[in-house]
């Protein structure tokens, strides 16, 4: 740049070195800036050739740039040295400030290291401080963390010359200026990588969020958002058309509600559970005709990183159809297809559903029969205790009180289930003409006299229409709750319970005379009678022992009746 006395600043050099430096701030990309770096020295520092060696990520430097010759940038462009390799390089020679400079009598040993080099041919220098083809000339750059960026290396100065201290100071300063125009290219590219990233997100988002908004919107099914948390715990924010419809309420309408405000009363509970705990339950919702439809209602809790829960994702599906299905299905398993009855399983169900294993106690006093059973403990001691017996028990160990007395050994009544047991047992009304007032659960044992004739003289059909009007008469005079099932054949059976002996003969008579008025069957009029049996439910028994007894004295009725009386017309 300077002959070597270098005895003041040549003003265009100064101009020249500052537009090279102003030029480093315009380059757009980190590639361009790299470049620019390269060419910088050329334009503007004197020299022939320079290369940018660039560190990567993984600490070894590549040559990111070169000036000069486009035989140096063919050999060496791209090319890698390693970190090992530069760590020598830049703590040999010697120290020119921030510069390193290795002679050619000493960079001979560093010949078969991995560093990319442009070997120059020229004369040998005459005079010591010519430039020799050999020497070498290292400028590192240092982020403001003096963190090592990369390192200029220049060659061949155009006067043929070692840099004086001018041109030491001109080319230290220009490689400070490189690393930070470096640093704001590696930044800006990271900044675009970032923006282009975000970028990208924020469209996936947006994509995914119009998914979502088409695939809520137009589901086939049900879709609903709802709040969780809060005092508006459950109200719903958002509701597709296919909810709408379903339940024939407008989108601005059902804004207004939660689900708890449409669910069936009796469905409440089962909606609180898979409310707070998220999944999947069947209920009814109520439309805005006042009529339920059952749907399907599963839940998902959509959450947020850092809040937690936000909201409540619910799919409402119609399974009005499978619901009425089932319906169907369990009322057939249940009942007679012929004449709509409860069947003898139903039959059998509902009689055990109210006996227990455990037998009435014996009573003397009529109505104290019907018995409570007490929490374990409660008999005077500490639970299971020996205690002590207030009232005289019999045999089995009851007590004649009403309540369970302790076994033979002081060893308390087995307990039940549960702290109470709630179940009242059911008794029998005591035998004899005096009624005292216990009631209990009759069992109506119902066999109609004649039938077989008329099936085998007019045919099944009629039959069949004959059963179908019996049980319409006997269902019509019963109570609202009572059961009146077919057994099979021309076999009924009533549960009316409640009653005493004598109500008990009184719905049998009426049962009886609401049979025998003609039945008129294709224009023809027949007749049948019924014999009665009357059973009682009683705890300790099952409920085939209970349908046997009251079987056993319906034939014992049917026997003791004129043959009149039982043959049909």
């Amino acid at each position: 740049m300077e002959t070597e006395s270098e005895p003041y600043v040549r003003l265009a050099t100064l101009r020249q070195l500052h537009h090279v430096v102003a030029d480093l701030n315009t380059a757009r990309s980190l590639a361009d800036t790299l470049q620019t770096v390269a060419d910088g020295v050329i334009n503007g520092l004197g020299y022939e050739l320079a290369a940018v060696n660039l560190v990567r990520p993984d600490g070894d430097l590549v040559v990111a740039a070169v000036a000069g010759s486009a035989g140096a940038e063919a050999l060496m462009a791209g090319r890698v040295g390693s970190r090992t390799a530069w760590d020598r390089w830049l703590s040999m020679g010697e120290h020119w400030g921030a510069l390193r400079f290795i002679p050619h009598t000493e960079g001979w040993v560093l010949d078969d290291d991995d560093i990319p080099q442009w070997r120059n041919d020229g004369p040998i220098p005459r005079f010591a401080d010519e430039w020799h083809p050999m020497d070498r000339l290292l400028a590192p750059m240092y982020s403001s963390g003096e963190e090592l960026l990369g390192v200029i290396s220049v060659d061949k100065p155009r006067n043929g010359r070692k840099p004086g201290p001018w041109g030491c100071e001109a080319l230290q300063m220009y490689a400070f200026q490189a690393a930070i125009a470096i640093s704001n290219a590696r930044l800006r590219a990271n900044m675009q990588r970032a923006l282009v990233r975000l970028e990208r997100e924020q469209q996936a988002l947006r994509a995914s969020e119009e998914s979502f908004r088409q695939a809520f919107e137009y589901a086939p099914s049900g879709m609903a958002i709802a709040e969780m948390g809060g005092d508006q715990h459950g109200r719903l924010l958002r509701t597709n058309d296919a909810l709408c419809r379903l339940l024939g309420r407008p989108a601005a309408a059902m804004r207004r509600y939660s689900f708890s405000d449409l669910v069936h009363p009796e469905d409440i509970g089962t909606l609180l559970r898979t409310s707070a705990e998220g999944g999947r339950a069947e209920l009814r919702l109520a439309r805005r005709d006042g009529t339920y439809v059952w749907v399907s209602l599963r839940n998902s809790v959509v959450a947020d990183a850092a809040d937690g829960p936000r909201f409540l994702l619910t799919h409402v599906e119609d399974i009005e159809e499978r619901k009425r299905h089932e319906l169907q299905l369990a009322h057939r398993a249940s009942h007679d297809s012929l004449t709509g009855l409860p069947n003898s399983a139903e039959l059998r169900a509902r009689l055990g559903a109210r006996l227990c294993s455990r037998p009435p106690l014996p009573s003397q006093n009529g109505p104290s029969s019907k018995t409570l059973d007490v929490a374990p403990g409660e008999f005077g001691g500490a639970a299971y205790g020996p205690v002590e017996a207030e009232a005289e028990t019999d045999e089995l160990g009851f007590r004649s009180d009403g309540f369970d007395a302790p076994y033979a050994g002081r060893r308390p009544f087995p307990p039940p289930l549960g702290p109470y047991d709630h179940h009242v047992h059911s008794v029998a009304p005591p035998e004899g003409e005096q009624d005292d007032g216990t009631k209990g659960l009759a069992v109506l044992f119902c066999d109609l006299d004649g039938f077989k004739s008329i099936n085998d003289r007019f045919g099944h059909h009629t039959g069949d229409a004959v059963l179908i009007e019996v049980a319409r008469r006997l269902t019509n005079g019963v109570r609202d709750g009572d059961t009146v099932a077919r057994l099979g054949g021309d076999e009924f059976v009533v549960l009316a319970d409640g009653l005493g002996r004598a109500d008990a003969q009184d719905l049998a008579v009426r049962l009886r005379n609401a049979i025998i008025p003609p039945i008129r069957v294709e224009g023809r009029a027949v007749r049948v009678g019924a014999s009665f049996g009357i059973g009682w439910a009683s705890c300790g028994m099952s409920a085939e022992e209970v349908l046997q007894s009251a079987d056993q004295r319906m034939y014992v009725e049917k026997r003791s009746r004129a043959k009149t009386h039982r043959r049909a017309g």
